[in-house]
């Protein structure tokens, strides 16, 4: 089997598995990172959502042998050590999870959201949010949640610049 350099979180692996492999299996099997979640295995429901550079990518869909080489940012590496991204401080505040699967999911893309577009008005939130299904559908709390990540992040920036 061909080896694959994958730079996940900042961190470079090299991974033996075969081409076809979906990243999403490398991930939780050969790196151990298990925040990304398998849904339906076709990239429909976006439980399994990372980002590729920069961009948000279903990895049940993508194959290793793809993206090797390229920057990958799982839920793991979201945070900053023990400082939480604003989003995932926004989801504990606001209280958006219930059965917590789809989570990782819909948090990668409201990171992707944010970083192109710090003000999302609500239908910018459902058109980003769209392709991230929650059976539990807390939709509402992952809208309220997105804008309190906003403004928290607005916030931060703000104390940041006085200083």
């Amino acid at each position: 089997m061909p080896k694959y350099k994958l730079e996940v979180n900042g961190i470079d692996h090299v991974v033996d598995v075969d081409e076809e492999m979906p990243l999403l299996w490398a991930l939780r099997d050969e790196l151990g990172l298990t925040g990304t979640k398998y849904g339906c295995g076709i990239a429909q429901c976006g439980a399994c959502t990372v980002h590729i550079g920069g961009t948000p990518a279903r990895s049940c869909s993508v194959r290793v042998s793809d993206v090797s080489g390229q920057s990958i940012r799982t839920i793991e590496g979201l945070s900053e050590g023990t400082k939480l991204h604003p989003l995932q401080q926004a989801w504990i505040e606001v209280d958006v999870a219930q059965c917590g699967y789809c989570q990782a999911g819909q948090i990668m893309s409201a990171a992707a959201l944010l970083k192109h577009n710090s003000k999302p008005t609500d239908e910018d939130i459902d058109n980003a949010m769209s392709g991230n299904y929650c059976r539990c559908g807390t939709y509402k709390r992952i809208r309220k949640a997105i804008h309190t990540a906003a403004n928290y992040h607005d916030a931060m920036a703000t104390v940041e610049k006085q200083v």
